[in-house]
Order: C-alpha cells, then structure tokens, then sequence
C-alpha cells in the first residue's frame, strides 16, 4: 500500500504543454478520481503514473519512491483500462493469471489467487470461458480480476466504464466501490463522467486545459466551487449562470439584471458589500430553483419570470428547460407541476443556496466570491 504525489509535474508533446505544474498529493488507500472534459490531461496524467509517458518537469513518488525513471513493471501498479486488453485465445482464468505467470508466482499461489478474484468478482463460472463468450460488463470483470490476483501498491483505471451501457456502468460502478473497500488500497481514477465522480471519490480533483482547476471531496466541490468552470462541470444537470450585477442599499445587497432583482440573505450579505454596481455572474442550481405551489419549508425565496421552452418528466421529478429574457436555466421541479411549453410562469429561486463569480479576477475563468 503506498500514497502517491504528483510534485510540480509538467508534460509537453513537442511545444504542446499537456500537463501544467500538476500538484496532487494521494493518500495511501485513498479513493481519488481524475475529472474533466476531454483533452483536459487527466489520462495523460495516469499514464505518466503507470510510466507510459515521460514526464518534462517535476516529480512523481510512489510512497518515498521517486518513479521518473523507473520502468512501468518495476513500479508495482496495476491498470485497468478503457478496452479490457484481454487476451482473445485464452480463457478467463488464464487471463487473470498470465501476468502472475510472468512473474513465475508458484503455480498454487497463481490458482488461490485467481479463484479468490473470481469470487469476489462472480466469475467463478466464467473462468473457462473465453473473452467473445462473455458480456461487455463480464469483460470488464475479468479486467479487473487480472488487476486484483496483483496484489499491487496502486490500482490506476483508465475510464474503464466507458464502453458499457448505462444499466451496467451503475453496478460496474458499486462493484469497483466494494473493492475499493475490500483490498484497501490506492485507487487512481479517471473519467469525464461527474456523476462517476461524485459517487466513487474519496476526494475528486477536476481538470481542465492541464491545470488541476480544484482538489476536494465531492460534497465541497458541489457546496463551494472555486471557480466557474469546477461550478459548470459538477452536479447534473448542470448550474446556472445569469449575467448580473450587486446592489448595495443602505445595509441591503441585491443581484439583480434586466429580469430579475433578488435580495442577498443577511447571512451571506458582508462579503458583497462592497461590490456595488459590480459586474458578476449569478450562478444557482437547478434543485434550488422550485415551483412556486411546491417550495420546500424553510427556504428563502426569491422570484423569477420565466417562459417554459421544454419539459422533461422524468418520473420522480420534471426538469424544465426556460427562457428569463435571452438567458436559458433549468430548474428540477416537483412531478406534481403542470407546465406546458409556451407558459409564461413565476418560479422560486432559493437564495440560500447560490454562487456569485467575479470576472474581474479572472475574465476566463471567474472565480467565486464567497
């Protein structure tokens, strides 16, 4: 078991810059997920890990091991990735036991090993079979069973969910959280799936354009983004941002634009009192936007005019997709609601949960006032 440190990490491809001073110190036995969209640098980021690139700058420890320069077998890993990589002509057991073999692991240890990894992965049925017999999701078991019988420092994954549908990405999902639990240790994850993100990680660091934009637990990044982007990237579907303004009257502060004025609480006022006339981004999620005949007790209410533009029930909830002057924000609503395309209707924003961006501290990407 080993934590692992990515120690001011740069990574170019000739003049591209693909990793920017990367700074992530990981836990040993910590569950931690690289996020971002794609050609952020996260795979790329595992990959210098697994010693599948070379880094430029910077440092890269395995416990108190520096790794540059040592080979990717010599860095007791295991890597499960996008496409399986198993082997067509053998059978499940002997692709679960092929790298043992390698490694000339007596040949009891070999098969205790395997039968315990196809047991705690529901293979002990399948390991005569050959890959084309099984399902997407059983492939990708069998990936990970040949990670496991390892026994390795650090398990990397290499958006492994990818290829399966959306019923068996879930339990993939729960199956990979139990080992986690089970083999206690360092897991490195890489997806540009949040919602894999927020259910897997120990803590999640989201990247975009080679920088680690913030490193936190999941709950935190939802509650307190750092910046725009981190804001827009987690939580589903995703936040919404009007164009705005503060206005400071008396010991009063307000957010307001051409379509709606809302009174910043008493509790969350100091912090923008000086900010007056100030151009900010106004953002508040979904959840936190409600039909007015069914608002949850205790919140802080302001209004909002909106025209309905699409409806989609989705059983427990309905999400609607409207119009506030030129700017187009979703709210998740109460399934009892009975909008029609075309409504011109009032919605309630709680003001107890929302974000205000600064662009003047940076105009790419601006960062949260709080």
């Amino acid at each position: 078991m080993a934590s692992v440190t990515y120690d001011h990490v740069v990574k170019r491809f000739g003049d591209v810059e693909v990793l920017k001073d990367i700074n992530i110190p990981i836990k040993d036995k910590e569950f931690l997920v690289l996020v971002g969209p794609s050609g952020c640098g996260k795979s790329t980021a595992l990959r210098c890990l697994a010693g599948l690139e070379e880094i430029t700058e910077g440092e890269i420890r395995i416990g108190d091991r520096v790794v540059n320069d040592v080979a990717p077998k010599d860095r007791d890993i295991a890597m499960v990735f996008q496409s399986y990589a198993l082997y067509p002509h053998m059978t499940v057991y002997d692709n679960m036991a092929f790298g043992l073999k390698l490694r000339k692991t007596p040949k009891e240890e070999i098969d205790r090993k395997v039968k315990a990894a196809a047991e705690s992965l529901g293979l002990e049925r399948l390991l005569q079979r050959r890959p084309r017999e099984l399902s997407g999701g059983q492939r990708q078991r069998v990936a990970l069973g040949r990670a496991i019988v390892r026994t390795p420092q650090v398990f990397l994954f290499d958006e492994p969910l990818s290829n399966l549908d959306a019923k068996l990405r879930v339990q993939t999902r729960s199956e990979i959280s139990k080992l986690h639990q089970k083999v206690q240790t360092t897991f490195i994850y890489v997806t540009h799936d949040q919602v894999e993100a927020m259910t897997m990680a120990d803590r999640i660091a989201v990247m975009n354009k080679g920088y680690v934009q913030q490193l936190d637990t999941p709950q935190t990044l939802y509650d307190y983004p750092a910046n725009l982007f981190v804001a827009g990237f987690i939580g589903s579907p995703s936040m919404n941002f009007f164009n705005a303004k503060i206005k400071v009257e008396g010991d009063k502060a307000y957010v307001f634009n051409d379509d709606f004025c809302a009174l910043i609480p008493e509790e969350r006022k100091k912090a923008y009192m000086g900010m007056h006339m100030k151009d900010i981004i106004f953002g508040i999620r979904p959840e936190n936007i409600h039909n007015p005949d069914y608002c949850p007790a205790g919140i802080i209410k302001a209004p909002i005019k909106a025209k309905v533009d699409v409806t989609e029930l989705m059983g427990n909830e309905i999400f609607v997709y409207a119009l506030n002057g030129n700017t187009q924000f979703v709210a998740r609503v109460d399934p009892r609601s009975r909008y029609k395309v075309g409504d011109e209707i009032e919605m309630t924003m709680d003001m107890t949960n929302f974000h205000i961006f600064d662009p003047s501290l940076d105009p790419d990407n601006p960062v949260a006032v709080r």
